[in-house]
């Protein structure tokens, strides 16, 4: 089904952020919907780098709007026609750039993307969470039955008041009627009196009871306020944490909407009923009335719990994000963002009346250094029920961006602390005023710490403490959380890793993976629980390339063009050296298994197992492949065109089954292009870089590592062929590269033609590999460095080693 008509099929949550996500000019959600068969069919991806491509789909573009919009002439449809030339007049403007509108379409299309993942996901954490959901179901059916209690007795005590009410009015009609008579009879006054003092004891005990009924309405809101403000609500601010570095939590305020309104409904009756006991006293009063004595009390009991349950009503929904950032709560300056603010308790009479006003820090720490910043945008929104799908009362800010203040403050400070600018916390701050029925309150809401770079190469470190603020800290507004972090559990810090890659490929991390990323950090362990990282170890030691560089590395290759293959569990991934040679070597010929480089960020290699000749196992693997190759070609496409050529027998792909044996082409085939051979769509990579040449008489290395290929090809010592190499040996080894004396081969002429030139390249190329078991230094043979050969750059994948 096409991405669209899926977008289209969703329920009303994620429908709502589709209308949010097109609710900008950028790309017009009629045009997307019109166009969606042509959208979804184009190479958007190649035409953001390629001008000549992106200009064709632009002129393809503006001449379907064209086309539409002699359609709705036919059809007469006045509206549609006038937006359809709008539309186009508004794409003018990339004519100048086009590979800029292939940008904004591919942005669109990877939002669409991530509003059908979370959908997915969420019916995926539905299934697997089915206990917990049923606990929270029953605790959420307890709350509902206090909340359906609580209804109820505030109706019976509105039959209370009126009973109260109609026995003080037979009492006041009885007395007024006596008085206006003027009874004369000493005797008959008494016995009137005496039914009177019955009639006041009765009133007097009413008052009494209604005051205790009332004082027991109030016990009740106090208590459901108690769960829903220290229960409730911290936990969806938890889980908001949560969600916004990954984790597959629910963070719907419909539901908390709904008991909030219901708590705050049921005290504004409360105030009327002491309003109305107001009234009665005045009517009707004695000595020693309980309404006189208890009423105050209960006024301002009532006013006391009805203000806390607003104040904890306003919050942040939506929390900050970039519309292309690398997760929320990472801010830069001068860059728009949004933030969506909600007031739980809703009263449509105050729809667009209660303004929000948004400002920065306002308790910023005195430290030294510490920036300060000015919100600049429309900074002042009303509260409405219009902006909400579910009608829920948001203000949502779109166009919004932060400024740096000029050096003034930012330098002075009492603390000599220093933080890093990705250290930073800060907060935005929203203030309202709820004012009804006479009450006034004010109200302020913020946002969680915020991260803010000035420039996008800062975004990975920024996340980075986006990830450990939220994973370890409930202090919303600890600012000074860098100063002293404290270190996260191994049981914690593996679950978010596992979040990072669910939330980008919908696929989680397993045990064993988790157990290797483990191994990578604390060595050999009998069991990980009690292993703690420290702030430092996940992003500060062993810079520029920390763990968290070496991670997210992987994450975004995945993310960009190994999703599909990483959800359909055909990537092992998180594998050692050692696991992966103790797996393989049990298996067939030709098994193959995908792992991820530990020592090249971003990388991905495979490794086989061959047969000796002895009848032993041997296991080869390939320099990992990084985005340079991968942009070029798929990796399915690499693992099915990946040949060897060997001396006296045709060139064969040495991959034949998927660990732990699947049929490679069942494995990948549904990925692989319709055209194949010479009609490929990538022969010009497999032609230059997928043909690997094996040990034979014409080269012979003493090493898998030359220190003429680390230097003098300008590879570097930790990348392509060395990085492998010291994961395969353990350290590398510098030495000289002397060679035979070449003859020319007749098999390798067959096979690729080559002519000498041809052959110099092949040479040349860093990536030719010879088996490490035939590495003896021979005698005699003149010095041949592949620095000799400089025709062609270095590639970047190919080479062979055990």
């Amino acid at each position: 089904m096409a991405q669209w008509d899926r977008l289209r099929q969703l329920t009303a949550g994620y429908t709502q952020q589709l209308h949010e996500l097109y609710d900008r000019d950028d790309l017009p959600m009629d045009v997307r919907h019109y166009l969606s068969a042509w959208i979804e069919k184009q190479e958007w991806q190649r035409a953001a780098r390629d001008h000549d491509l992106a200009m064709v789909l632009f002129q393809v573009l503006l001449e379907n709007l064209d086309i539409q919009h002699s359609r709705f002439v036919q059809e007469e449809s006045f509206l549609m026609q006038h937006n359809i030339r709008r539309y186009k007049q508004n794409f003018q403007r990339y004519l100048e750039d086009p590979c800029d509108l292939a940008n904004t379409i591919l942005w669109f299309l990877g939002k669409e993307k991530e509003i059908l993942e979370s959908a997915e996901l969420a019916e995926q954490v539905q299934f697997l969470h089915v206990a917990q959901e049923a606990m929270e179901t029953s605790s959420q059916q307890d709350l509902e039955r206090k909340m359906a209690g609580l209804r109820n007795e505030v109706q019976c005590m509105d039959h209370t008041m009126f009973c109260l009410e109609e026995q003080q009015d037979e009492f006041d009609f009885k007395f007024q009627t006596y008085k206006m008579e003027a009874v004369v009879d000493e005797a008959v006054k008494k016995e009137q009196m005496k039914n009177f003092q019955l009639l006041i004891n009765r009133l007097n005990e009413c008052r009494k009871s209604t005051l205790s009924d009332l004082n027991k309405l109030l016990d009740r809101i106090d208590g459901l306020i108690d769960i829903l403000v220290k229960n409730e609500l911290v936990e969806w601010q938890r889980r908001q944490q949560k969600a916004s570095i990954g984790a597959p939590d629910n963070v719907c305020l419909d539901q908390l909407e709904k008991w909030f309104t219901c708590v705050a409904v049921c005290l504004f009756q409360v105030r009327e009923f002491l309003g109305k006991l107001d009234e009665l006293v005045g009517k009707v009063s004695y000595d020693n009335d309980p309404v006189k004595a208890q009423k105050p009390t209960m006024q301002k009991r009532a006013d006391t719990l009805l203000k806390d349950l607003l104040k904890s009503s306003f919050v942040v929904e939506t929390q900050p994000s970039m519309p292309q950032g690398k997760g929320p709560l990472v801010l830069r300056t001068n860059v728009q963002f949004s933030v969506k603010t909600r007031l739980l308790v809703k009263f449509p009479e105050l729809n667009h009346s209660m303004k929000v006003n948004v400002s920065m820090d306002r308790e910023a720490p005195q430290i030294k250094g510490y920036r300060r910043f000015n919100v600049l945008g429309t900074k002042i929104k009303a509260l409405n029920m219009a902006e909400s799908q579910s009608g829920g009362m948001v203000a949502d800010f779109r166009h919004l961006t932060l400024k740096e203040q000029k050096s003034g403050g930012g330098g002075k400070g009492v603390s000599d602390i220093s933080l890093s600018v990705t250290e930073e916390l800060h907060i935005i701050c929203f203030d309202t005023v709820f004012e009804m029925k006479g009450l006034s309150v004010e109200l302020q809401a913020s946002s969680i710490p915020v991260v803010i770079i000035s420039n996008s190469s800062q975004q990975q470190s920024a996340w980075a403490s986006v990830l450990w603020f939220n994973l370890l800290s409930v202090d919303t507004k600890d600012v000074m959380f860098f100063a002293n972090c404290p270190a996260a559990t191994w049981p914690q810090f593996g679950e978010m890793l596992s979040w990072q890659f669910l939330s980008a490929t919908k696929r989680g991390l397993n045990e064993a993976q988790l157990e290797m990323i483990a191994h990578r950090l604390f060595g050999k362990q009998q069991k990980y629980d009690t292993c703690k990282v420290s702030w430092s170890k996940f992003s500060k030691e062993n810079t520029p390339d920390t763990f968290w560089v070496w991670f997210d590395g992987i994450l975004v290759m995945v993310k960009t063009y190994l999703e599909d293959l990483w959800r359909d569990g055909l990537i092992m991934g998180f594998v050692s050296k050692g696991k992966e040679k103790s797996l393989l070597k049990k298996k067939k010929r030709g098994t193959f298994l995908l792992r991820f480089s530990e020592s090249v960020i971003g990388g991905i290699t495979f490794s086989w197992v061959e047969i000796t000749i002895t009848g032993e196992p041997d296991v080869k693997t390939v320099q990992p492949f990084t985005k340079v190759d991968l942009c070029q070609i798929p990796f399915h496409e690499i693992i099915r065109n990946f040949q060897i050529l060997e001396a006296e027998n045709i060139p064969e792909n040495p991959l034949l089954y998927l660990y732990p044996d699947t049929p490679k082409d069942e494995a990948f085939g549904k990925y692989y292009s319709e055209k194949s051979g010479s009609d490929s769509p990538y022969i010009k990579y497999i032609k230059t870089k997928l043909m690997f040449v094996s040990k034979e008489n014409t080269l012979e290395a003493k090493s898998p590592m030359s220190s003429d290929m680390a230097q003098g090809e300008g590879l570097e010592p930790m990348n392509g062929l060395c990085g492998e190499a010291a994961e395969q040996n353990g350290s590398p080894h510098s030495l000289e590269s002397p060679l035979e004396t070449y003859h020319l081969d007749p098999m390798l002429s067959d096979s690729v033609g080559a002519t000498e030139d041809e052959l110099l390249q092949y040479l040349n190329n860093p990536n030719i590999f010879v088996d490490s078991d035939n590495l003896q230094e021979e005698q005699g043979l003149p010095d041949f460095s592949f620095t000799g050969f400089n025709c062609l750059p270095p590639q970047s994948c190919g080479s062979i080693f055990q």
